[in-house]
């Protein structure tokens, strides 16, 4: 699923125009991008929680060349989903996903 498709979801379940639902959606993401970006997790029930890691720079190698290059440090993303979210991906079958992205 792509932006698009999911405004157009986001549109129908919420009973809502395509740029109302768009702006909701930019306005959820800028949140989660702003809180993570300060450096808090975010955490929403049933979905699961977003957080900010370091990651220690490191020595790699340049594909092309064979080289060694030096990897800074930085932060990263991690998403650790709920045990709903788990348990409903791992319970539902093709058919249950297929006939939702239909609708």
């Amino acid at each position: 699923m792509n932006k698009k498709e999911l405004v157009s979801l986001i549109a129908k379940n919420g009973s809502m125009s395509s740029a109302q639902a768009d702006l909701a959606l930019e306005a959820v993401t800028g949140s989660i991008a702003g809180s993570l970006t300060l450096g808090k997790d975010l955490r929403i029930q049933g979905l699961g929680t977003f957080s900010v890691i370091p990651k220690k720079g490191r020595k790699g190698r340049n594909p092309r060349t064979g080289e060694e290059i030096e990897i800074p440090a930085s932060r990263v993303v991690r998403f650790k989903p709920a045990k709903g979210l788990k348990e409903a991906v791992n319970g539902w079958s093709y058919s249950q996903i297929w006939c939702m992205s239909i609708f």
